[in-house]
């Protein structure tokens, strides 16, 4: 139990901005082996982030004047949110991964453009969009209330921290591997690290169906079938950047994760969206 600690407050401090310092970063400790089995943990960082995210939103949506321009106030600024708990780090490989596969058809040149840090034209673009659909999807969910805001928020960013590490399971690590920070965490993962990962959805699932329980229904529409269309349309997304992945660079880097997170996001808001809004 003391080793599923400690490699879960390893995975925060890799993947948020969280401080884990002091007696207790001593206590916890690092190495190479300790990263890579951190990455069971990557829906347990989703946990955490989602929400601490979804309770900043709900407190908004119920402070705020109920007008047009609310929901579109919670979205935003639980956006914002989300990006100051992770340092933006999903969204950099969201940016290099555009930048890399939108500016070059060769593999290495794309690889190349990928390390850079500079931000491309692409690169922008490709966040800019994300954001924007991002806040327009989370606030139609705000708008169908509580019930909604909550299960978009803790679920999605759990179950999309999930998609990236069966992404590890599929595909070889490619690029850069001397200079990958991801290498160690990515060059290889378990079956007992994704039992834990799913253990982790399971969590957020029961937490969900607790806390659904107590609020009222966005719409006629089964909850279940809800959010059977939101992993559906998650799911989708994930075999499309699997399929990009393994065409375009015959493998993943660590800018693929990140990119891979943000997308299947998208999808299951889209997705839940969709499934209340046609009452299925």
């Amino acid at each position: 139990m003391l080793q599923f600690v400690r490699h879960y407050l390893i995975a925060v401090q890799f993947f948020t901005r969280i401080p884990i310092t002091g007696a207790l970063a001593q206590w916890v400790g690092f190495s190479p082996a300790m990263l890579r089995a951190s990455a069971a943990h990557f829906p347990g960082v989703g946990c955490l982030v989602g929400a601490l995210v979804a309770a900043l939103s709900v407190v908004l949506w119920w402070a705020l004047p109920q007008n047009f321009y609310a929901p579109l106030v919670v979205a935003a600024l639980g956006t914002a949110a989300g990006i100051l708990l992770t340092g933006a780090f999903h969204e950099d490989g969201l940016a290099d991964v555009a930048d890399g596969l939108g500016g070059s058809y060769d593999r290495n040149r794309a690889l190349e453009i990928m390390k850079d840090s500079r931000v491309g034209a692409f690169g922008a673009i490709a966040v800019a969009l994300a954001l924007l659909t991002k806040v327009a999807l989370v606030a139609q969910l705000v708008a169908l209330g509580a019930s909604a805001l909550l299960t978009g928020l803790l679920l999605g960013h759990v179950v999309s921290r999930t998609w990236p590490l069966l992404l590890i399971a599929l595909l070889p690590h490619v690029g850069d591997v001397a200079g990958s920070k991801s290498k160690p965490l990515a060059d290889q993962i378990s079956a007992g690290a994704l039992a834990a990962a799913l253990l982790w959805c399971a969590v957020a699932v029961a937490v969900w169906a607790s806390l659904h329980a107590l609020l009222p229904p966005p719409s006629t529409a089964p909850p279940w079938a809800a959010l059977g269309a939101a992993l559906a349309c998650s799911a989708l997304a994930f075999v499309w950047m699997w399929r990009w992945f393994r065409k375009r660079l015959q493998g993943f880097t660590g800018d693929c994760l990140g990119a891979t997170q943000q997308v299947c996001e998208l999808a299951f808001y889209l997705g839940l969206a969709l499934g209340w809004g046609a009452g299925i």
